[in-house]
């Protein structure tokens, strides 16, 4: 189900977002949501490189299986964010 946002862009920005829209042949709302979800998906995952450098670091993946264990069995302190 979609929803209607309302936010205030800056007037050059939106034209930027606007032209970029127009060259890749989407509407702007269209743009701004999968620019957005693009950045999301950047921030949010390690890519191959960034894997390889946390699984190759066997002090932090020790520390990951630990955590990932008592989180399973319910042992220490949790935080919502």
């Amino acid at each position: 189900m979609t929803k209607i946002v309302t936010m205030r862009i800056n007037e050059d920005i939106l034209e930027k977002f606007a032209e970029y829209a127009r060259i890749e042949n989407r509407s702007l709302s269209n743009f701004i949501e999968t620019a957005t979800l693009k950045y999301i998906n950047e921030i949010e995952y390690a890519d191959d490189f960034e894997m390889k450098d946390i699984l190759g670091d066997e002090i932090l993946t020790a520390k990951l299986k630990k955590g990932s264990s008592d989180a399973k069995n319910r042992r220490g302190r949790f935080v919502e964010v």
